[in-house]
């Protein structure tokens, strides 16, 4: 279960330290400061639990890192969005290899795609039935890779199934999923909770207290990941 929260009684200070993708296709620059009041409680996973397995896969299979990680990191994402590609391609693979690779953290990937994204839900359906194989992973990293390729084409279906077979997916299961739409409810239960956790554009990082808005260098999340890596060793029994 991925621990959706921003845990303050106070206002949390949402600091755009970057571009980032907003509702009605605008972006939010660089610098701006919003308050979001929160209160003591923590918005946590509020859907029932799935009863179809394939659902239940997908879920753990956007979650990486050790699970005795001290640190959740919580990254809201959509993959048509560009500041999400860049966060993905000039800082992802570093974060991982400092925080996820060394134990610190767990990194959860959650879907916020854009009404404004014409294809970012379906991207999100496919990197999701992707995950009921394991494949998740795999499937974002393509899905943002090729991202310029996909989001110009009137319908991206062939252009997904061509990824999913690439990455190695049993494609009449994957190809199920899609056309079943089951990975909707868990991607509107994502965007629903991000929302109420203070997500209002992509990409955002939760990190312990902290809502971090826009691309974020690896600088600023060392800053927030540290500081709740000494929280936590303060709570810890």
């Amino acid at each position: 279960m991925i621990p959706i929260k921003v845990n303050r009684t106070a206002a949390v200070a949402t600091i755009v330290l970057s571009f980032a993708c907003a509702p009605g296709g605008g972006a939010r620059q660089s610098g701006e400061t919003t308050g979001v009041a929160r209160t003591d409680t923590a918005v946590v996973a509020t859907r029932p639990a799935p009863t179809d397995s394939s659902i239940t896969r997908a879920d753990l299979a956007r979650i990486q890192g050790s699970a005795t990680a001290p640190v959740w990191v919580i990254e809201v994402s959509d993959f048509q969005c560009p500041y999400c590609k860049q966060w993905h391609d000039q800082t992802y693979n570093t974060f991982v290899d400092q925080y996820v690779k060394t134990g610190k953290v767990r990194l959860a990937y959650v879907n916020f795609p854009l009404q404004s994204h014409v294809h970012a839900l379906a991207a999100a359906e496919a990197a999701m039935c992707a995950g009921a194989q394991g494949k998740f992973w795999p499937m974002h990293d393509a899905l943002f890779n090729s991202q310029a390729q996909w989001e110009v084409l009137p319908s991206p279906t062939e252009y997904f199934d061509s990824l999913a077979r690439t990455n190695g997916a049993s494609m009449q299961q994957w190809r199920d999923c899609v056309s079943s739409g089951k990975m909707k409810s868990i991607i509107f239960a994502d965007q629903d909770r991000a929302s109420r956790a203070g997500a209002s554009a992509t990409p955002s990082f939760m990190i312990g207290d902290q809502l971090l808005v826009g691309a974020q260098s690896i600088d600023a999340l060392r800053r927030a990941v540290d500081s709740a890596l000494v929280k936590s060793k303060s709570t810890s029994p």
